[in-house]
């Protein structure tokens, strides 16, 4: 444990170490009380015995008790008549006697008790309150670490993943420097002191116990091994299923397309048997191995009781209570290693989190933001130059962003930068920000390299409004002061007057004091885009950067962002991003980027003529904002804008997500996804099917549940025999019950195989049938839900693994183990009342005190995890806004203040874990003492019933061991195996997915059917939101119609929504406004399944399944089986050069869906698809989504769209005359999209 040591326990003070030293001693001391109880044990043992042999001895009327010695009588033959008296004083003698010697060993046993209780509370307390003090520094410690972090770090480390690294990771350290340390020098302790006592008292009895005892280490190694090694095998025939789900969820809207959800669900349950195989006979070598280790440990107690009474009876070297001393010792310390072993987990789990923990604490930041070092200028003119700069970023060493550029933005001057998205004009805002340093090359202020100046102060000069404003979830006036910490109050109102916000802010109840919600969601983007404007205003920059500040608002709102910011730009240097036109043409400057460079550099008019990237981003933009004018003069409607802006249009969407995008709100979805757990009555009846099975396995529960009080019965029937006192019946009886004992084991045997093979065969069952129906219900839901980021194929797949296994844990397993619990009460209740009803009221008085601890120690191994994750959730809500909007936070230099709010959330969670040590201790001491508290009072009055009313003194014994060892089992029982509660939860997810009803459904036989079908499609002023991105709309009013057998085409930048009309024919998805009307009748009211036969859909990259070329083209029509031959005469109209062509023609479709269909092939076999296609489309109801304007020109109808509808239709020549949009795109040959 050495590095542990160095690691896990850097950060102890004196304080802590002294505590953690005090804790051990009294866990070492605690150890040795179970080996000093069996030491009582065995004194008590021998004078029952020796008691009952006496008896056994008076009975004999030859011998008296004089002077409580017994001995033959002198005068035999003539004491005959005071032979009554005489016996009776003696039996009194000898009662008095072992009365006292009972009292002293009750005594004893409290004595033990109560050193226990005291040993147990402070060795737990003391630990835990030591290491609640360490955690508490080290969250402190990583938190303050992890903000001084530059933010080339944040892009390498997930924010869920240091979230995970707060709570998570710091726990298991907490888990490994806290109880766990103690509980594990105490077994320990046990374990030593147990095998002392063994070898002490009776070595010869030991050696032969620990002979046998490899056999079941070798059980248990094997066990571990085939389970291992089994359970990989199940994941890896799981894997293939998974494989399949992975695959078909991924291109849902191929399976959709083509009908094929039914096919899928078949093609995925047959991957699903072997996996089931695997797991059935997992459970069998559990069964067997259980079962094994059961039959070695009977064996092993037959052979070392007949050892040892051979020891005690032949040749006497041990007394009977030395026998029990080393059984029991060398036991008790077996138990107590195996149950020290799961401590070293939680020690190697520690271990490996407190490596990732303490590297982020010692690494150094390359930019340290709180740094004092740093030059700060006493007057600032603000010209900012970028000298040759080259970037990458940390997260994409590959991607170069920056590529030798060079700026120099005029001090007092607007300077615009434009290009397309990805061209790097964001990452030189960020470099002036020095969230990042170049590589090569330099940044200078006013000349100074920016690097050699104090970041905190640099920061302080600039004022950002980015494109998604980050606020706070405080309120108004709290979120603009973290502009300047030392603000008035009318310095606060000036900026909001200036930032066209003080109107509305004073039209809310609250006005300033108005809460925004987290992450400002309870503003609209206008009023969050001001709030944000204002906030960076509150410093009195003397530069201001804004990075597409009005990109995400409608019109109206833009209007007056754009009024505010044309306000506050007078006299500062201004450095804006924008995409939108009217937001640049006033700009002083205005720089084009491309791959990193800035290409072209002047004033509007100055681009215009030069016909370089401003140009192209000019045309394409005026076009659709002349449109769009006209549009909302129309309406008077103001219309969201998109929130990416139109130019990053001109290059194809980089794939790299933004971050901001999973920003707080992926944060608030993981909060919101608790389930309640479902109810057990439920999980049942999907296991219904499977009863005989569960019959069988709660038959074979309930055997293995009667083998413990079965055992205290023979273990005490041995006891009985060495008061016997003829030789012979002693050899005998002893004989007869080492063969018991190796019965019970064999039986024992067989029933653990029964239940582990019935239990594991009906739960696999259950698993499989579960991920079938889990599997199908996901393929029925409507492909908007897919967009959900909670149901990427990741996820449900996931899902699909784990959350179905893990339903299992509450039938079969569980139900088992009830059944194993009860029967163990039972029984030993029973047979205690038959034998002794009044010892057994007694110990049924402490019964509901052990049941108690047993519960208690199994909830107290799961931790106070829970109680901490509610403690922790004020700060965890803390640091995950900070790290969610740390770009923002460093931006406004406000780093400090989010550390002191963190640390001062932690208090309250350190105060609870002080408390919870003490609570947590006494708890543990009271379980600990309660066994040895009851043991007292039982022998104690067990004693005064063999006196008083001749009970056996087995029977003592018989019904203490009885029902303390079902006590245990109760507490086992009524703490549940741990995956019961997994369980639960894990079905409560899968019955919320089976619930759900889809809004488009694709089983149902509902909606029209007709037989004509036409193909004649029409568009009714359709507007639409992808249900993801609500604030983004991304089809406007869109109105076209296609009869039948004539061809539309779709030209249009991307996002403006061509893509998305084929959707809404195919009924992935329906319209929020407006109708889609095919033959009439309106989508919504269309069967699905009928619907989606009837077109054949040919995708930018045609996604083929993984099985033969044939199956894929057959996959075309999932509705009935198809020949060879119309394979092969389908082929041959394709091709046969796109699979994906092939696959809409075998459906001979009324309406043929081109999207893109020849945009990923080169030149050569693009012609050769292209006559494909045009004989395809003979006769059908064609739409073509097309990105190179050569492959469209003969098509019946060409509609020109724009943000969400049309602003141009007719044929190519017709368009050609208007000189319109299609004609600027025809003649300067601009890419489209």
């Amino acid at each position: 444990n050495t590095s542990l040591e160095k690691n896990a326990f850097r950060f102890a003070t004196c304080n802590e170490v002294l505590m953690m030293v005090v804790g051990s001693v009294c866990a070492v001391l605690h150890g040795s009380a179970q080996p000093l109880m069996l030491l009582v044990f065995g004194l008590l043992t021998d004078t029952f015995i020796e008691y009952d042999i006496e008896l056994n001895e008076l009975s004999d009327e030859r011998k008296e008790c004089v002077n409580n010695t017994i001995q033959w009588k002198q005068n035999y033959t003539t004491a005959w008549p005071s032979f009554n008296t005489s016996l009776n004083q003696s039996v009194w003698g000898l009662m008095n006697n072992s009365t006292q010697k009972m009292t002293q060993f009750a005594f004893y046993y409290v004595g033990i008790g109560a050193a226990v209780f005291l040993l147990g509370y402070f060795q737990i307390s003391l630990w835990v309150t030591a290491a609640a003090r360490q955690i508490q520094l080290i969250r402190k410690m990583y938190f303050s670490k992890v903000m001084r972090m530059e933010i080339g770090w944040f892009d390498c480390t997930s924010v869920g993943e240091l979230n995970t690294r707060m709570s998570d990771d710091i726990n298991k350290i907490n888990d490994a420097i806290a109880d766990q340390v103690a509980i594990f020098l105490q077994r320990f302790t046990t374990f030593v002191c147990g095998f002392c006592i063994g070898f002490v008292k009776g070595w010869k009895l030991t050696l032969v116990i620990v002979a046998a005892s490899p056999l079941i280490g070798i059980g248990a190694g094997l066990m571990a091994l085939f389970v291992a090694k089994l359970t990989g095998m199940e994941l890896q025939a799981y894997a293939k299923a998974g494989a399949v789900a992975d695959e078909v969820l991924s291109s849902i809207r191929t399976v959709a397309a083509f009908g094929g959800e039914l096919k899928e669900v078949e093609r995925y349950d047959r991957n699903l048997v072997s996996a089931q195989s695997w797991g059935i006979r997992k459970g069998l070598i559990m069964g067997f191995f259980t079962g094994y280790m059961w039959l070695i440990i009977f064996l092993c107690y037959g052979l070392a009781f007949w050892y040892g009474s051979s020891l005690v009876v032949d040749t006497e070297e041990y007394t009977p209570g030395t026998l029990l001393q080393v059984f029991f010792g060398v036991l008790i310390a077996a138990m107590n290693l195996g149950q020290a072993s799961p401590c070293l987990e939680a020690f190697a789990a520690g271990r490996g989190a407190a490596t990732i923990i303490f590297e982020t604490i010692d690494r150094e930041p390359e930019i340290d933001c709180l740094s004092e070092a740093g030059y700060k200028l006493n007057r600032v003119k603000g010209d900012i130059e970028f000298h040759n700069v080259t970037f990458y970023y940390p997260s994409r060493p590959d991607v170069k962003i920056l590529d030798q550029l060079s700026v120099a933005v005029k001090s007092g001057e607007t300077t615009a930068f434009v290009g397309p998205s990805g061209a790097g004009k964001s990452t030189a805002v960020q470099l002036i920000q020095r969230f990042y340093d170049p590589k090569e090359g330099m940044v200078t202020l006013d000349g100074h390299d920016i690097r050699g100046l104090n970041i905190q102060w640099l920061r302080s000069l600039i004022g950002i409004v980015e494109q998604e404003p980050v606020l706070f979830a405080t309120t108004i006036a709290e979120n603009i002061r973290y502009g300047r910490p030392d603000v008035s109050m009318d310095d606060i109102i000036t900026a909001t007057k200036e930032a066209n916000a003080y109107n509305f802010i004073m039209e809310l109840p609250q006005k300033f004091d108005t809460l925004v919600g987290e992450g400002g969601g309870q503003m609209s983007g206008g009023q969050k885009q001001r709030i944000a404007i204002a906030r960076a205003l509150v410093r009195n920059p003397r530069i201001l950067l804004l990075d597409m500040a009005t990109s995400a608002l409608d019109n109206e709102s833009e209007a007056v962002v754009q009024e505010a910011l044309d306000k506050v730009r007078m006299g500062r240097t201004t450095i804006s991003i924008a995409h939108r036109l009217s937001t640049i043409k006033n700009a002083d400057v205005i720089v084009g980027f491309e791959h990193g460079r800035a290409v072209e550099r002047g004033k509007h008019n100055e681009l215009l003529e030069r016909k370089g990237v401003y140009f192209t981003l000019v045309t394409l933009q005026s076009q659709g904002d002349k449109a769009l004018n006209e549009k909302a003069r129309q309406s008077r409607a103001s219309i969201r804008q998109r929130s990416r802006s139109q130019l990053s249009n001109l290059i194809p969407e980089s794939s790299v997500p933004v971050t901001g995008e999973l920003g707080p709100r992926a944060y608030a979805v993981t909060q919101a996804d608790k389930s309640k757990p479902a109810p057990v009555a439920r999980i049942l009846r999907y296991n219904i099917p499977e009863w005989p099975y569960m019959l069988f396995g709660s038959f074979g529960a309930a055997i293995n549940g009667g083998v413990n009080p079965v055992y205290s019965l023979l273990f005490s029937q041995i006891l009985a025999t060495f008061s016997v006192t003829d030789p012979v019946a002693q050899r005998k009886e002893i004989d007869s019950i080492c063969l018991f004992f190796v019965m019970v084991g064999v039986v024992s045997f067989f029933t653990q195989m029964l239940q582990g093979y019935a239990f594991s065969k009906s739960g696999e069952l259950l698993t499989r049938r579960l991920r079938r129906l889990g599997f199908h219900a996901m393929l029925g839901q409507e492909i908007g839900w897919f967009d959900d980021h909670r149901n990427s194929p990741g996820a449900l797949t996931t899902r699909l693994a784990t959350d179905a296994s893990q339903v299992q844990g509450a039938t079969g397993s569980q139900i088992g183990m009830i059944v194993n619990s009860l029967t163990n009460i039972g029984v030993a209740i029973c047979m205690s009342f038959y034998f002794s009803w009044k010892l057994t009221l007694l110990i049924l008085c402490f019964l509901p005190f052990i049941a108690l601890s047993g519960g208690f120690q199994a909830k107290m191994l799961t931790g106070f995890a829970k109680q901490d994750k509610q403690a922790m959730e004020a700060a965890g809500r803390i640091s995950g806004e900070a790290l969610n909007n740390i770009r923002t936070i460093a931006g406004l230099g406000k780093e400090r203040n989010f550390v002191d709010m963190y640390e001062a959330q932690l208090d309250a969670p350190y105060q609870a874990a002080l408390k919870k040590a003490n609570v947590y201790g006494a708890c543990y001491g009271f379980a600990q003492c309660v066994v040895f508290l009851t043991n007292s009072a039982s022998y104690r009055f067990g004693g005064y019933l063999v006196r008083q009313e001749g009970l056996h003194f087995s029977l003592v014994f018989r019904v203490i061991s009885a029902i303390v060892t079902s006590g245990t089992a109760l507490g086992r029982a009524s703490s549940y195996t741990p995956d019961y509660a997994k369980a639960k939860i894990s079905a409560a997810r899968f019955f919320q997915l089976l619930d759900r009803v889809p809004q488009i459904s694709v089983y149902s036989d509902k909606g029209d059917k007709w037989d004509n079908f036409q193909g004649n499609i029409e568009f009714i002023d359709c507007k639409f939101t992808y249900p993801t991105r609500p604030d983004i709309q991304v089809l406007n009013g869109l109105n076209v119609s296609v009869k039948p057998g004539q061809t539309l085409a779709f030209v249009g930048s991307s996002g403006c929504g061509k893509s998305t009309s084929v959707q809404l024919l195919e009924r992935f998805y329906d319209p929020d406004h407006g109708r889609v009307l095919i033959d009439g009748h309106d989508s919504t009211r269309v069967n699905v399944p009928f619907l989606r036969s009837k077109i054949g859909i040919v995708s930018q990259e045609p996604i083929l399944f993984d099985c033969s070329i044939a199956e894929n083209i057959k996959y075309g029509d999932n509705s009935r089986e198809i020949s060879m031959n119309e394979v092969i005469s389908a082929a041959k109209k394709a091709q046969l050069h796109t699979c994906s062509m092939t696959l809409a023609i075998i459906r001979d479709p009324k309406i043929l869906l081109l999207d893109e269909a020849t945009s990923a092939l080169d030149t050569e076999s693009e012609k050769t698809v292209q006559e494909a296609l045009d004989k395809a489309r003979e006769g059908r109801t064609c739409i073509v989504i097309a990105h190179r304007l050569s492959t469209i020109q003969n098509s019946d109808i060409i509609a020109v769209m724009s943000r969400g509808f049309v602003i141009e239709k007719g044929t190519h020549d017709q368009l050609m005359a208007v000189k319109g949009a299609y004609y600027k795109l025809v003649t300067t040959g601009a890419p489209i999209s």
